[in-house]
């Protein structure tokens, strides 16, 4: 069995809420103007990264399975008349390096993962093998318009951020690792999410050869 305390976790559930409306809201927790080339995800990853306090021994994994596909859809919108601020948008950096990138915050590692419906468990599998004292987990999704019809989108926007220790100390719940086969199991990152959001007691398969258990203190 593996083991990880959880020593620090934040969440952001902006569920159907527009990025309009999300910049909006979240303005004054970046620098003044930052957020008109932000992405909603870059936003909500922001905040939630933001009482953590990243720092320059910390490796950070970030997982979202649809790499922020609203802002590609904003741009494409935005024809025939194609804004050149969407389009800056489109081709951003990823919503955790955003948020680092705009507090000029430095980390040890970073590991972005996208895409499947075992995410979570990558995701874990990778924190796991950091070798610094903590390790961020963190990511998200941004609710999608069209390419919900082709399923290239999620349905909703959240966020979130947990901080991982070997140690338990200061502790606020524990994550364990087994071995499991199940051939079925999936546990997608919206899943994942309702799980932190809630701070809900976890024990089942995550994938087809692990199994997640979460307690909380």
């Amino acid at each position: 069995m593996l083991e990880r305390w959880i020593t620090a976790l934040h969440t952001e559930e902006a569920s159907l809420e527009e990025p309009a409306a999300t910049r909006e809201r979240l303005k004054d927790r970046f620098p003044r103007g930052a957020t008109r080339r932000m992405t909603q995800l870059g936003m909500l990853v922001g905040v939630a990264l933001e009482p953590l306090a990243p720092g320059e021994t910390d490796t950070i994994v970030y997982a979202t399975g649809f790499s922020e596909t609203r802002a590609v859809e904003g741009y494409l919108d935005s024809f025939p008349s194609a804004s050149p601020t969407l389009f800056q948008t489109s081709i951003h950096p990823s919503a955790v390096q955003q948020a680092l990138i705009l507090r000029q915050q430095a980390v040890h590692q970073f590991f972005p993962l996208t895409g499947n419906a075992c995410l979570p468990a990558q995701a874990l599998r990778v924190a796991w093998l950091a070798e610094t004292p903590r390790t961020l987990l963190c990511g998200g999704e941004e609710r999608g318009t069209w390419l919900l019809e082709n399923r290239s989108a999620s349905d909703r926007s959240f966020a979130f951020a947990l901080a991982l220790s070997a140690s338990p100390v200061g502790a606020i719940g524990r994550l364990a690792l087994t071995p499991s086969f199940n051939e079925r199991a999936e546990f997608a990152l919206p899943a994942f999410f309702d799980v932190l959001h809630a701070r809900r007691a976890f024990d089942a398969p995550i994938s087809p050869s692990l199994r997640l258990t979460l307690d909380w203190s």
